[in-house]
């Protein structure tokens, strides 16, 4: 097991999200909308902030870019 508590928050190709850590081949956990997959990363890891994945152009940056939740 990753002793990593970095965890990161990304969109499937099926439409919903993924909390990921570094270098995994399977997500820890997968939720239906982006808020619920966040919600699940910071009860898996309460200390640290997840990466998350944009999803869409901001005014800010665009997606396949990563922002802390």
């Amino acid at each position: 097991m990753s002793k990593d508590k970095h965890l990161f928050v990304e969109r499937r190709e099926q439409g919903d999200y993924a909390v990921r850590r570094p270098n995994s081949e399977r997500a820890s956990a997968v939720a239906p909308t982006q808020r619920e997959a966040i919600e699940r990363a910071r009860q898996l890891e309460p200390n640290t902030r997840p990466d998350v994945e944009r999803v869409r152009h901001t005014s800010v940056g665009k997606p396949d870019q990563w922002r802390k939740a």
